[in-house]
């Protein structure tokens, strides 16, 4: 390779990282955005956890359809599309911003995720396959740092546009002003998102011809939909890891799209200024100088959650050297599931600290579980993962549950349903160190959630 070509080929890796930061960024705005909504469209736990549901049902409908549209466009035609439909998305945003309409809200994130999900599946494996074949791990790992990176920021930017002044709580009333402050700032939010979108999209155009060079050939070129499914459900541990990634999706998201209005409530910081006594944490809420936690301030905290796994990514992958996957996974789904066992049974301001902390022992689940499931399904590894993928729906499902129980009991009580689904988890890891590895060729990359 020449050094214009190496260069060419690093330039359109640096883009595609791009990339992974972009979608993890939008895809954490919708922890601020589930609270905005409940308050500009004075809706109920249940309700306002709709924007979720919008949102991770497209990894339901569209894995399948997007793994059988890269076999036949090949990775830059896909990549351009999923960014055409995230514009689209972006712009139907843009338009129930405006029309203060919460069904086009629904519809916008639908499509929003739609793109991001084709996005996925085509820019995972691409990113592995710019450059040195010995690196294409360390290549991926680091674009997946950056995805992490765009989870911490996205919380901190939409509690900062989308919270100020929002208020929830039982008798609050969201005045006209705070309600168009609100809707203006969504509308900020997604204007630029769509300009980052549209830039991103021109540079591919632009360098189409050096990574057509570098991108992979699909394996699954001559497999339809049809196939792939009926592939996945022939095997049962295929099936066994699909329900794990949906739960662990599921209890990940259920969390951080509660988080601040379980931080907001009074029975955890509404009416305590402990949290601004923790420097990094209290810096980044930014007190507003009136006692207890707004729901802004407790919209920023979100971030930490999503924070907690960029480092404990970075610290679990160093543990994986040393320690077996099943074992580490049995011990973080285990932990996990004692600190929501904590906040449902203990309660009070140190349950906040703890509810954050979860998502330090979320970090390496997603990973670990696609990698046993891989290693163990009798179908093959394009089927397997669709399957995985299409069960990141459980990001939609679970949180309707648990806006459900929220709603007829409280925010505690609804750490609960995560903590079923860690036990259930921690089940799943030592099924796999009683199963045996089946003899496969080295599997693609694949998306870190």
């Amino acid at each position: 390779m020449t050094t214009r070509q190496s260069a060419g080929v690093t330039a359109a890796y640096a883009i595609v990282t791009c990339l992974f930061f972009a979608w993890g960024f939008i895809t954490s705005l919708i922890d601020p955005l589930v609270a905005a909504v409940k308050g500009i469209f004075t809706l109920t736990d249940f309700q306002a956890q709709a924007a979720a549901f919008a949102f991770f049902a497209a990894y339901g409908v569209m894995s399948f359809p997007a793994a059988a549209l890269l076999a036949r466009l090949k990775s830059i035609p896909t990549i351009l599309s999923a960014l055409g439909m995230m514009i689209v998305g972006c712009l139907v945003m843009l338009a129930a911003a405006n029309l203060a309409v919460f069904t086009l809200v629904l519809l916008g994130l639908f499509i929003l995720a739609s793109g991001i999900t084709i996005l996925q599946v085509a820019a995972n494996p691409l990113a592995a396959a710019l450059g040195d074949p010995r690196y294409s791990h360390l290549r991926l790992t680091l674009s997946q740092t950056f995805n992490s990176l765009g989870t911490f920021i996205g919380p901190l930017l939409g509690a900062h546009l989308f919270l100020a002044g929002i208020e929830v709580k039982e008798g609050a009333v969201v005045t006209k002003e705070v309600r168009a402050q609100a809707l203006a700032g969504i509308d900020s939010a997604y204007f630029w998102i769509c300009g980052l979108i549209a830039a991103l999209a021109v540079f591919f155009w632009l360098s189409r011809r050096v990574v057509t060079e570098a991108a992979p050939l699909s394996t699954a070129e001559r497999r339809g939909i049809a196939n792939l499914v009926v592939d996945a459900f022939s095997s049962r541990w295929a099936l066994f890891g699909g329900l794990a990634i949906f739960l662990y999706v599921g209890a990940e998201v259920s969390i951080g799209t509660q988080m601040a209005l379980f931080l907001n409530s009074d029975a955890i910081w509404g009416h305590s200024d402990a949290a601004f006594g923790v420097p990094l944490l209290g810096y980044a809420m930014g007190s507003d100088g009136i006692p207890g936690v707004s729901l802004q301030e407790a919209g920023k905290a979100v971030a930490f959650y999503w924070g907690g796994a960029m480092v404990g990514r970075l610290v679990g992958s160093l543990l994986l050297t040393r320690v077996k996957a099943h074992r580490l996974l049995a011990l973080f789904t285990a932990i996990a599931a004692a600190m929501c066992l904590y906040v449902f049974a203990v309660g009070g301001v140190t349950a906040g600290f703890v509810a954050l902390s979860i998502g330090l022992f979320n970090s390496i689940m997603f990973p670990v579980i696609f990698t046993l499931t891989l290693e163990r399904s009798t179908a093959s590894a394009e089927s397997t993962s669709g399957l995985l993928c299409t069960a990141i729906v459980g990001g939609a499902v679970l949180p309707l549950l648990v806006g459900l129980v929220s709603e007829h009991s409280n925010y505690a009580t609804a750490f609960t349903v995560p903590a079923l689904c860690y036990a259930t988890l921690c089940m799943f890891a030592v099924a796999a160190a009683r199963k045996p590895k089946l003899p496969r060729a080295e599997p693609a990359a694949i998306s870190l959630h």
